[in-house]
């Protein structure tokens, strides 16, 4: 996916810089965000704790992705909160491990269940994500 085309040229350091720094608190918000709804929900078989961080992380991808068409974003922003942040916070490896777990545990239903409610909350809350990204660049001042 490409970012915003407009803002000040930012070196391939700064991009890495910014990446990085992003990718530390995205990674923490992610193992923060886990712990504390699996500790609420009793650390059972499903990984509701994934499930939240996935849709959530849809939803404000979405979210950017509309301030982006509105070009409300600039590069340095995009590098540090859509590329750093939210590709740490949101990783498919943790799904993908966790479905053949349940898979595994508690056989092919529960696994499925968990596939279509990862598959369809993210594909909504990036729908929706994106709708009130353009709803919000508007009210900043973008494009009419």
């Amino acid at each position: 996916m490409t970012g915003p085309e407009n803002g000040p040229m930012i070196t391939w350091w700064q991009g890495l810089l910014l990446v990085g720094a992003g990718g530390a608190l995205g990674g923490l918000a992610r193992f923060w965000l886990v712990q504390w709804i699996d500790n609420r929900t009793g650390g059972g078989r499903f990984p509701w704790g994934t499930l939240a961080v996935n849709v959530s992380g849809a939803l404000l991808i979405g979210l950017a992705l509309g301030w982006v068409s509105e070009p409300v974003l600039t590069s340095w922003l995009w590098l540090l909160l859509v590329v750093g942040v939210l590709g740490s916070f949101t990783t498919v490896s943790s799904f993908s491990l966790q479905v053949v777990g349940v898979a595994e545990r508690d056989g092919p239903r529960p696994a499925v269940l968990y596939v279509l409610l990862t598959l369809a909350g993210g594909l909504m809350l990036v729908s929706l994500g994106h709708v009130l990204g353009h709803g919000l660049a508007r009210a900043a001042g973008g494009a009419a």
